[in-house]
């Protein structure tokens, strides 16, 4: 996915921007990035982070930025590709960092290429940078406010920018469907704007504005000054609640790991069993595994704990053999809090299945006598079009997506299986049971998500496959009625490019 951080200071900001990006390291291990703005020219550096954290590759680049004395800068941890970008352009020198997911880059692309309105050097693995595309959009209109608005308009999926532009001036510039947060923090030295809230606390910021969806600001030694208004439907990435979200962030007022405490008290009575002990896959099963054993009175305990100084998180490598050595590494059973036991494991979701299913496989070689799931979102079944949270290629990687084509065969109709109480969809759950070699499987309910959540204003569309963006896109009470979407990817909103 992706996370940035940005600040303007009356002091020096470069021990800001360095910690405030690298406590966005959670969302991402292929590139990270900082450019700052000092002595009258832009500074910038990028490097790899795929084998080693942003901290150490970044540390001499900090001492350097430091030097420099910079009052303005911005950083990245990009899923995506090599950022910041430099640009000088009619609308005068700035960098750009985004985040978010443009599914519609090469349509884009031709139609800059055909009116003669850029040209585009900077390719990655033969394909063209996202952040580039969106920055030849933006110096395609009159302003900088004009350029965000019209990005806004014609990208699908979803994009979130931080701007630097000279004389420290930053501006901040959230999606247009608000799937990714941008939240303002404020000191008595200046101002930042940041995707995750846990960059605040140690930093020194209060968080005091969080961007609507669509809405720009201008963030100067001055203060915060509003450019664009914001827009009125917001669909924030629920995922974020999930599983991609770090703890000790919010999003609209709501703390990740309180709604992960309140969706696993929910999942603890969607399908109840007896059993021993409680436990969580880590990191992100943990809080929902403390919730369902709080609320149900089993004992929780920790059968798995996982290595964390080096190894990295097991979805980023390339290949699937990479992924599950690196799931199995990281992962260390405690033998003497399985053996005999009937253990309920509560995890954020099931992607693939591989790592589920060989986690499982250890935990029965240990001595378990049952091994229960209780899985703390919908089955996914629609790849995600907006905020790129997953590095499949296809859909048909989706474990889901295999048991309905194993079902029904090619081009099944997959919005039969939404409905938790339907046939169709007990009997994938059932199946995807018996791949893993599980006890009991089950998965959470969307309403009760939604009312852990505390908030409908949330995007679903990877479990119900309906673009909430979309007038008739979906239901009021978003429980997977109205219209199926097709699996292509939504459209934007209807303004000409």
């Amino acid at each position: 996915m992706g996370g940035f951080f940005g600040a303007v200071s009356r002091a020096n900001c470069a021990a800001d921007i360095f910690y405030g990006t690298d406590y966005h390291s959670h969302l991402g291990t292929h590139r990270g990035g900082m450019a700052i703005w000092a002595g009258g020219v832009f500074h910038r550096r990028i490097h790899d982070i795929s084998n080693a954290p942003f901290r150490t590759r970044f540390g001499a680049d900090f001492e350097a930025f430091s030097k420099l004395d910079p009052h303005s800068g911005i950083g990245v941890i990009s899923d995506t590709d090599d950022q910041p970008h430099v640009f000088l352009s009619h609308l005068g020198r700035y960098s750009i960092v985004t985040v978010g997911l443009v599914a519609n880059a090469d349509a884009l692309v031709r139609g800059l290429v055909e009116k003669h309105a850029a040209h585009f050097s900077s390719l990655q693995s033969g394909e063209i940078m996202q952040t580039e595309v969106i920055a030849a959009l933006i110096n395609t209109q009159g302003t900088i406010a004009e350029g965000i608005r019209h990005v806004q308009n014609v990208v699908k999926g979803s994009i979130s920018i931080l701007l630097l532009a000279p004389d420290n001036v930053l501006y901040a510039a959230r999606d247009r469907w608000g799937r990714t947060p941008i939240v303002i923090g404020r000191k008595d030295e200046g101002w930042a704007a940041t995707f995750e809230t846990t960059a605040f606390p140690n930093l020194g910021y209060e968080p005091c504005r969080e961007l609507g969806p669509g809405e720009v600001v201008k963030i100067s030694l001055g203060g915060v000054e509003d450019v664009l208004p914001p827009l009125p439907v917001e669909r924030l990435c629920s995922f974020l609640y999930v599983y991609y979200g770090y703890p000790a962030s919010s999003y609209g007022g709501r703390n990740v790991e309180r709604v992960r405490y309140k969706n696993g008290a929910a999942l603890s009575e969607t399908e109840p069993v007896e059993v021993d002990n409680v436990g969580g896959i880590p990191d992100s099963g943990i809080g929902h595994a403390l919730g369902y054993a709080d609320k149900s009175g089993y004992k929780y305990s920790r059968p798995y704990v996982k290595y964390t100084p080096t190894w990295p998180r097991s979805f980023m490598p390339t290949t699937q053999a990479e992924r599950q050595h690196v799931a199995q590494m990281k992962l260390i059973p405690i033998p003497e809090l399985i053996a005999g036991k009937r253990l309920l494991l509560c995890d954020d979701s099931i992607v693939r299945g591989t790592q589920l299913r060989d986690q499982v496989r250890r935990v029965f070689s240990a001595g378990a006598r049952e091994v229960h799931v209780r899985i703390a979102c919908p089955p996914l079944l629609y790849g995600c079009p907006f905020v790129n949270f997953s590095r499949s290629k296809s859909e048909m990687d989706l474990i889901t997506r295999r048991i309905i084509r194993d079902l029904d065969g090619e081009g099944a109709d997959v919005s039969r299986y939404v409905d938790p109480d339907g046939v169709p969809y007990r009997t994938m759950v059932d199946r995807i049971r018996e791949r893993l070699g599980l006890t009991s499987l089950a998965f959470q309910r969307l309403p009760d998500l939604l009312d852990a959540i505390g908030s409908k204003n949330v995007c679903t569309y990877c479990w119900n496959g309906r673009d909430p963006a979309k007038d008739g896109g979906v239901c009021p009470c978003h429980c997977g009625g109205g219209k199926p979407a097709t699996d292509a990817a939504p459209q934007a909103a209807e303004v000409a490019p």
